[in-house]
């Protein structure tokens, strides 16, 4: 088991009360199992989530992205709208 900080921002942010959120993950896992374990700790923004990104260490990854503990930085980047 991984346990990752999750930073969230904008409506994330508001739907968790929080800046981030920690999960802990199976190893090995992929962006995608990162994001599944926000929604299942945050059912309410379930919806948000899935349609977030990942960014580990300030670059976005592919849902695929194999996710190690040697990272330092985790966020999850819902989309925006607006020009």
């Amino acid at each position: 088991m991984m346990k990752l900080k999750v930073l969230l921002f904008a409506g994330l942010r508001e739907a968790a009360q929080a800046s981030s959120i920690e999960v802990e993950i199976k190893t090995p896992a992929t962006a995608n199992d990162v994001v599944d374990e926000v929604a299942k700790r945050l059912p309410s923004a379930a919806t948000l989530i899935r349609l977030s990104r990942l960014a580990i260490d300030q670059s976005y990854v592919a849902d695929d992205a194999v996710v190690t503990a040697d990272a330092k930085e985790f966020a999850l980047i819902p989309p925006v709208s607006g020009g």
